[in-house]
């Protein structure tokens, strides 16, 4: 069994990051607004627009955490699947750390 981190788009848009044992029903849950309290309750409809599959949950978490970090710009190159984008992002972010998260 594998864990998932995600990224959603909201109708606002936002975005949303999790993590989850089970991406199909998590998705659902997100659509369907599930859990009143969740993020994306009141930013509905949603997009699923990336996923990566993880061997743990650990792994999957920290994932999640790092993306959470992440400016947007950084966070549409990951996914476009810009992975030089994604890197030259990352050392500028280094170079720079005011440039904040978003």
């Amino acid at each position: 069994m594998g864990f998932w981190v995600y990224m959603l788009h909201c109708n606002d848009g936002s975005y949303c990051t999790g993590h989850t044992d089970d991406l199909e029903q998590r998705i659902a849950q997100h659509a369907f607004g599930t859990f009143p309290d969740c993020y994306t309750f009141l930013r509905r409809p949603i997009a699923l627009v990336f996923a990566q599959e993880h061997a743990t949950r650990e792994e999957a978490l920290a994932a999640e955490r790092q993306i959470k970090g992440w400016s947007r710009k950084k966070k549409e190159a990951l996914m476009r699947g810009d992975w030089a984008e994604v890197s030259r992002l990352a050392h500028l972010s280094r170079k720079h750390p005011s440039t904040g998260s978003g």
